[in-house]
């Protein structure tokens, strides 16, 4: 073979080794560029009402609405948050291993060139070239596929769980800033009564009628509801920061907007039948994650058996020597004498146990979650009822306090005192009421389902919906 033929060789063989080669392009984040895009993030983006308007499977007559509910709220955090965002990377990361789960082993080449040192007049230099072409047996290529397709589909519905915890924050943020609203509400009407009652006593402690203990106690108690009104006006501007964190947009996006909270008044009186029970135990999304899982190191574990038969190497060769082409056939293979494969067969065997107890364990932690925030609901149902009772029996007690005021019977101080306490009767119906809705989220977020509402975790979220926007 001339030089020619020789540096022929050698280049196709370096241009098989670099085709199809990937190179690196830098995506350096800046930290500033991240938190500008983050600060603009709004409610009237324009993408995010055609996002919207999809999952709601109805126009919407003005944008930005007037008035946001839960359905448009929950769809809105879907859009925006971030954890999403992670849980989605996640899947491509479990996505792109079942690639590398597919790829074969690339054949191998070695150049053996040699001298002879006492070549006479023949050509002193050998050149010669092997292959190695693996060939891989007993399937180990497809359980490794099928491993890398379990962990791939456990990530996806890791998605469908994030999206859920996202909605069950946000119900829990507006459920708070229902409460401290309210409160501060009922809070400032007990004020405004307790500041009449101050005056009515002051009055009647300039004509005598009273002891100064009785005003100095009702001028105590006005300024100890001050206080309670001051923290109700505190939690409320935290909750309203909580709540533009569990949209994933900064607080300065909620300023102009009104928020509903009409679902807030739902409380199904039977929750949760034997049918979503069921549904529940098998179908959770975490549920199906972890049987997932549980196929994945069944996978793996036929992978481990499949290891402990060797796989074979073809070796072809080429040596020119002396101006005579020749050429060698080998075939090798492991001697599986020492060990076969026996400790990680073991390992494997042992991770698919320990997957089936996991899978089983969070079988009876959703049972016992079921069971204990179903009691919990129908207890703050119950109590509940009696707050409403109270309140009622209270506000009858009022209007016969109006009415014997009218007729004379009575003056404007015993009014005065019936409202505190029919206003207190409120404050305890309300306290009673957000409880019951903390017991309906739990129950809601055992069966990873909406109960008394629409809002479902929508499909389609393996991909952002906001392909549109700029990343640093």
């Amino acid at each position: 073979m001339d030089r020619r033929g020789r540096l022929f060789i050698w280049s196709s063989i370096a241009a098989l080794l670099t085709a199809g080669c990937a190179s690196f392009h830098p995506r350096p984040l800046s930290p500033a560029q991240t938190a500008a895009a983050l600060e603009d993030r709004r409610l009237d983006d324009p993408k995010l009402k055609d996002f919207i308007e999809a999952n709601l499977h109805r126009q919407l007559t003005s944008w930005p609405p007037r008035s946001w509910d839960f359905s448009m709220l929950a769809l809105t955090a879907f859009y925006y948050h971030p954890d999403l965002d992670v849980a989605r990377a996640r899947w491509q990361v479990a996505e792109a291993g079942k690639i590398t789960a597919g790829q074969r082993p690339n054949p191998s080449i070695s150049a053996a060139p040699g001298f002879i040192s006492n070549p006479g007049a023949a050509n002193p230099w050998l050149y010669g070239a092997s292959l190695d072409i693996p060939i891989e047996t007993a399937g180990k290529r497809g359980y490794r596929l099928a491993r890398a397709g379990h962990l791939a589909e456990a990530a996806y519905l890791d998605i469908a769980t994030a999206a859920w915890q996202v909605r069950s924050r946000l119900r829990t943020a507006l459920l708070d800033l229902y409460l401290s609203r309210e409160s501060a509400s009922l809070l400032k009407r007990q004020v405004a009564v307790q500041e009449e009652l101050a005056q009515a006593l002051a009055a009647r402690l300039a004509q005598g009628e009273i002891p100064r203990p009785d005003l100095t106690q009702g001028q105590i108690s006005l300024d100890q509801t001050l206080l309670l009104l001051q923290e109700a006006e505190r939690q409320a501007a935290e909750n309203r920061v909580r709540l533009a964190a569990a949209l994933g947009l900064p607080v300065s996006a909620l300023q102009p907007v009104e928020i509903s909270f009409a679902f807030l008044q739902q409380l199904p009186p039977k929750p949760l039948s034997p049918e979503v029970r069921r549904q529940a135990l098998l179908s959770r999304p975490d549920i199906l994650a972890a049987l997932a899982g549980y196929e994945a190191s069944q996978s793996a574990l036929q992978l481990e058996i499949a290891k402990q038969y060797p796989d074979l190497h073809l070796g072809p060769g080429y040596h020119f020597d002396d101006a005579e082409n020749k050429w060698t056939f080998g075939l090798s293979v492991t001697l599986p004498v020492l060990n076969q494969n026996q400790g990680p067969i073991a390992e494997t065997r042992a991770r698919r146990q320990e997957a089936a107890a996991r899978f089983t364990a969070l079988q009876a932690r959703v049972i016992a979650e079921l069971d204990r925030s179903l009691a919990g609901y129908f207890q703050t149902l119950r109590k509940l009822k009696t707050a409403e009772a109270l309140e009622a029996a209270e506000k009858t007690q009022e209007q016969a306090a109006e009415r014997s005021l009218r007729a004379g019977e009575s003056d404007r101080l015993a009014l005065l005192s019936t409202q505190l306490v029919l206003n207190k009767a409120a404050l305890d119906r309300l306290q009673t009421f957000y409880q019951a809705q903390q017991a309906l989220g739990l129950l809601e977020d055992a069966i990873k389902s909406p109960l008394g509402t629409s809002v479902r975790v929508p499909t389609g979220l393996q991909t952002s919906p906001r392909q549109g926007e700029p990343h640093p």
